[in-house]
């Protein structure tokens, strides 16, 4: 694996979109794990990036920092606890072509949902809900970002309507998903994931990581990311067919 082309070729511009998402371009990092999973089983993908977005949450956190919405989080975090729970429990249980339809499939319809939303403004579906609801979503972010790191779809769906200023959702949006990779560490562990020839793989990609954060924070405030969005969400749809493909054949 260290030396195929064919994985660099795919891995390096998906941790560059990691690092872009981390620094600020909310949602084009959600094609990252439906792109390693095209070369590498889906599982050992999950368990070579999650000690990557750790790495870049860190810059992504302490970047965006002093500007960050800790109600929501405190409304959010504990179901997003319970779901990493739940997801774990999952795990032990689903097949390979279970994690590969899955992830396809939420790729799909993370990318069609956000493609009809575009320039409609954020959906207002979730504004009249209860505060007390934002659990309910945090579980469905914690599940689907331990089985898959996809946890940004049900996230957004909760945040997005309470119309946050860029840097207060940014800021929001890599605490929390900081704090969520942490709690999602002990069960990597206990799944066995984080093995030497993972953690190998991993290293060789974390520089890649870092720069592409900074870039990502440097460029959040100078560009707008609107056209680059669609472009990642075709991409995702493309890339979420193939592996439902995939899972069914």
């Amino acid at each position: 694996m260290l030396v195929d082309p064919w994985f660099y070729a795919i891995a390096v511009p998906a941790v560059i979109l990691l690092g872009l998402s981390k620094g600020g371009f909310a949602g084009v990092g959600s094609i990252s794990m439906p792109l390693i999973a095209l070369v590498i089983p889906p599982v050992q993908a999950a368990a070579v990036v999650l000690p990557i977005l750790i790495v870049q949450d860190v810059v992504g956190v302490w970047a965006f920092r002093r500007t960050v919405d800790w109600r929501m989080l405190a409304v959010l975090m504990p179901g997003t606890v319970i779901g990493v729970g739940l997801g774990y429990l999952f795990a032990t249980q689903v097949s390979v072509k279970g994690v590969l339809g899955m992830v396809g499939g939420l790729s799909v319809l993370f990318g069609v949902h956000r493609l009809w939303t575009e320039g409609r403004g954020p959906p207002a579906a979730t504004r009249g809900l209860p505060e007390w609801m934002g659990s309910l979503f945090g579980a469905a972010s914690g599940f689907t970002s331990q089985i898959a790191h996809a946890g940004a779809p049900p996230f957004q769906m909760w945040v997005m309507p309470r119309k946050l200023s860029r840097d207060l959702l940014v800021g929001t949006t890599a605490v929390y998903f900081g704090a969520t990779n942490w709690i999602k560490v002990p069960a990597y562990i206990a799944l066995g994931q984080f093995t030497a020839a993972n953690m190998l793989i991993t290293a060789t990609l974390i520089p890649v990581a870092i720069l592409s954060t900074f870039a990502g924070v440097a460029l959040v405030r100078r560009v707008s990311p609107d056209k680059f969005n669609r472009i990642i969400y075709v991409l995702m749809i493309l890339v979420g067919l193939k592996l439902c493909w995939d899972a069914a054949f």
